[in-house]
């Protein structure tokens, strides 16, 4: 009888303290969310008010944990003078990076002892850490290579995965831990996931593509190659240098402050940028159109559609009053919200049970396997 008793306090203290650690993992995780988008938003500021390079080493500046004095820097880099304001600028964007990679190390601590439980993200959380290593690395490179396009543009698509990775891990955690405790202790499976049709493939590439587009505009300065808009500088299809504006294989080298790009190649690019627009806009109405009979899918399609479109009119806004720095920043908040609602419209396809609609489609006995 007391042994007995010993052991159900025993389990339930367990149950306590697994219940208190999902619930810790679970705030960090979103937590990284938010923080992720926020490193992403400061790293746009910072590369719009030209301080990518306001300090010209890395991880330090000017070979200081924090922005040291005008003599101090001069001895150091003698060849970059010290702009006080884009230096704090550059090293607040590591500072709060720092943060984000001591925040993925918080959560494979913590997820450590569940690493084996049936259903836990462990291989989620090591993913994180692998992408955040890299991050670092890209991000010295950005310095070290002097804001070469093509690490830049990675730099940022590495961002927002790291954006993706905190999500997801969100959503396991949350769907872990409305799991059913086991009599061992442990968090029973959910249900397998649903496959995604090949619509949703094109939807997700052709949102990769446009923000690898974004970035390379970015990256090469080809925000304002294009003046006025439909047309771009009066023409509809202007002179354009396709082969040098996405040469992927540019000198490493010269500083690309304000880019090294003649002017028809920065062309190619703002084009190749609305043309990825005009296929991203086409395949997510396609999309939103094929589930909109279904509920649960209706607020993250619209929501995608919805903010396409704010992204669309940011766009044209941006050219015809010249790149504004306030504008510019709420076109690079509006691709995060692209992202986060893609990722939530995948969760919600991939792991929602089926609706009754869906089923008096298929029919009694039949397994649905499309998107």
């Amino acid at each position: 009888m007391a042994k007995s008793m010993i052991g159900a306090v025993g389990k339930e203290r367990a149950g306590g303290e697994l219940t208190a650690r999902l619930r810790l993992l679970k705030a960090l995780s979103l937590a990284g969310v938010l923080l992720t988008a926020l490193v992403v938003l400061v790293g746009a500021w910072t590369r719009l008010v030209d301080a990518g390079l306001g300090c010209p080493d890395w991880p330090g500046c000017y070979g200081q944990l924090v922005v040291p004095d005008a003599e101090r820097a001069r001895l150091h880099s003698p060849d970059a003078p010290l702009e006080t304001f884009k230096a704090w600028v550059e090293m607040g964007h590591r500072y709060i990076a720092s943060a984000l990679g001591l925040l993925v190390i918080a959560l494979l601590a913590l997820g450590s002892r569940l690493r084996r439980v049936d259903g836990y993200p462990w291989r989620v959380s090591v993913v994180l850490l692998v992408v955040i290593l890299l991050q670092g690395a890209f991000g010295a490179f950005t310095v070290t290579l002097r804001l070469w396009p093509q690490v830049v543009t990675l730099h940022l698509l590495g961002g927002l995965t790291v954006l993706v990775l905190f999500l997801w891990l969100y959503l396991r955690l949350r769907r872990f831990k409305q799991g059913a405790l086991t009599s061992e202790g442990t968090v029973a499976p959910a249900s397998p996931p649903r496959r995604l049709s090949s619509l949703w493939g094109v939807a997700i590439g052709a949102l990769v593509l446009q923000l690898a587009l974004g970035g390379w505009v970015s990256s090469n300065y080809a925000g304002i190659a294009c003046q006025g808009f439909p047309t771009c500088n009066g023409q509809w299809w202007p002179s354009m240098d396709w082969s040098e504006g996405f040469h992927l294989t540019q000198t490493v080298g010269p500083n690309y402050l304000h880019g090294q790009l003649h002017a028809d190649a920065r062309v190619a690019i703002h084009q190749g940028h609305r043309l990825g627009a005009l296929l991203l806009g086409l395949a997510l109405v396609l999309l939103a159109a094929r589930h909109w009979k279904e509920r649960a899918m209706r607020p993250w399609l619209g929501g995608l559609v919805g903010v396409y479109g704010g992204q669309l009119t940011l766009g044209v806004v941006n050219v015809l009053l010249w790149l504004p720095l306030s504008l510019a920043l709420l076109h690079t908040a509006g691709a995060v919200a692209l992202v986060v609602l893609m990722t939530l419209a995948v969760w919600q396809r991939r792991t929602a049970a089926a609706t009754a609609d869906e089923a008096s489609v298929q029919g009694p006995g039949k397994e649905w396997t499309h998107g």
